[in-house]
């Protein structure tokens, strides 16, 4: 994530108006709380990979909305857990790490379950931090009756005393524009940091990792759960109106390497055919897109292969 320093004192658009607001807004919250799936509908945009699996969100994926009064820079974390693996302490860090770096923290929780030690733990971090405004999001209202709504959100809220709260449906989209506009409030006044029609900071090459993962993540169970690492090799056009993607997929183990596979390569076709389109949408061309599966012995638990594959542990 930028630093918000490097911005002071200029603006790269002086066309906005009296009173624009703008900063940044880190979102925290277990897996699966539906982060990324507010960020996507914030952004109108399918920028951060959404998957019914936990820890899917593996870096601080960057979303930037600008309207005409405001630019919200939002800062979609990894999903806080209790780390097992080298890279899920980096997942932790990541998330973590943000918090003392924005103008205001979106604290989601999910109404469908109680309060857990990831929620005690979120709240704990959020409560230390004494500069950014806070802001408690609980997602999920669709799940929920109106009892159980109202006996969740307390205790919720007895985890962040003083937060501003905010019931929703991210999937639905349920009070999600009050929250939006309640956001916008909350910002300091200030100038854009990006070009109005600049959607995000990640890399197009991260991005396309993350739409082959989250395709993975869609055809395999438990085969192969959080094993799976995708890097783009190389990334050309060749010829109007055609880009050539060559991606490694890492798996741990040979017996994940012949799942992914699949028999005949079925699998592996069956991925490339899935993550194609949504690839092809965020590049604008057609797109050859060649896959390729290696072995990476114990890698979410080897400091150099996460160095390799591009989890900085220091971040």
């Amino acid at each position: 994530m930028p630093d918000p320093s490097e911005f002071e004192g200029y603006s790269l658009d002086e066309s906005v108006p009296p009173g624009h607001r703008s900063g940044f807004v880190a979102v925290l919250g277990k897996p699966n709380a539906g982060k990324s799936t507010l960020m996507n509908r914030f952004l109108g945009e399918k920028l951060a990979i959404v998957s019914p699996r936990p820890q899917t969100t593996r870096t601080n994926q960057l979303g930037i909305l600008t309207v005409d009064e405001a630019q919200i820079i939002f800062v979609d974390t990894p999903g806080i857990h209790l780390p097992k693996t080298l890279l899920g302490k980096y997942m932790v860090n990541r998330a973590t790490g943000v918090i003392s770096d924005v103008d205001v923290v979106l604290f989601i929780v999910d109404l469908a379950d109680e309060p857990s030690r990831a929620d005690e733990e979120i709240a704990r971090m959020v409560n230390r931090q004494e500069e950014a405004q806070v802001v408690l999001v609980l997602n999920k209202r669709d799940l929920v009756d109106e009892a159980l709504c109202g006996e969740r959100a307390a205790a919720y809220g007895a985890l962040v005393p003083g937060a501003h709260a905010a019931i929703i449906s991210a999937d639905h989209g349920d009070g999600c524009d009050a929250l939006l506009a309640d956001l916008i409030q909350m910002l300091p006044e200030g100038p854009r940091f990006y070009p109005a029609d600049q959607l995000t900071e990640t890399q197009e090459r991260e991005n396309v990792a993350e739409i082959i993962r989250e395709q993975i993540l869609a055809i395999f169970d438990q085969e192969v759960p959080h094993s799976v690492a995708v890097q783009v090799e190389e990334f050309k056009e060749r010829g109007a109106g055609m880009t050539y993607i060559r991606a490694t997929i890492y798996v741990e183990r040979d017996s994940q390497k012949r799942i992914i596979i699949g028999e005949g390569g079925g699998k592996l076709k069956e991925i490339g055919k899935l993550a194609r389109p949504p690839i092809e949408e965020l590049v604008g061309t057609r797109v050859y897109l060649d896959l390729w599966v290696k072995v990476l012995k114990n890698w979410r638990k080897d400091p150099t292969a996460l160095r390799r594959l591009g989890y900085d542990q220091e971040s």
